[in-house]
């Protein structure tokens, strides 16, 4: 039983083998750029005095997130791992397993203080207050 492959990707695999490694060393340079590998999907909302950023994480716990503000840059972690209760079982098939993906947004006018999470179905709301701009300018008389 342990040696069974299901048939798709079976015939997935023969389907383009010759090809399929050439095809994945010249795809490799711009996998970054394509938005399908990101890990998970997430928006951001210009809420007027504050920023809304929502995160899809399906499955995942509080302790599996780290949400992170450094110098303007929201960064969002998420590092899932399998419990014991699932390593012990006897999969034929599983897709599901062990991931860690990092998303970031850069918010250049957003408040150290006020930040606020939560996590409710799977959904990761974060709220990202914005200061004031400050003047990064000042004039300088000439005596």
């Amino acid at each position: 039983m342990a040696s069974m492959v299901p048939y798709d990707r079976y015939a997935r695999a023969l389907r383009n083998w010759p090809f399929d490694e050439i095809d994945r060393f010249f795809d490799a340079p711009f996998a970054a750029l394509s938005t399908g590998n990101a890990g998970f999907k997430m928006n951001v909302e210009d809420a007027g005095d504050r920023y809304v950023v929502t995160a899809e994480l399906p499955g995942v716990t509080r302790d599996q997130i780290d949400v992170e503000l450094n110098e303007g840059r929201l960064s969002v972690s998420v590092e899932k791992k399998e419990s014991d209760e699932e390593k012990g079982k006897n999969y034929l098939y599983k897709e599901s397993g062990e991931w860690s993906a990092t998303r970031g947004v850069y918010l250049k006018d957003a408040a150290v203080s006020g930040l606020s999470a939560k996590l409710e179905g799977g959904i990761l709301t974060v709220n990202v207050p914005k200061q004031v701009e400050k003047a990064n300018v000042t004039k300088v008389s000439i005596d």
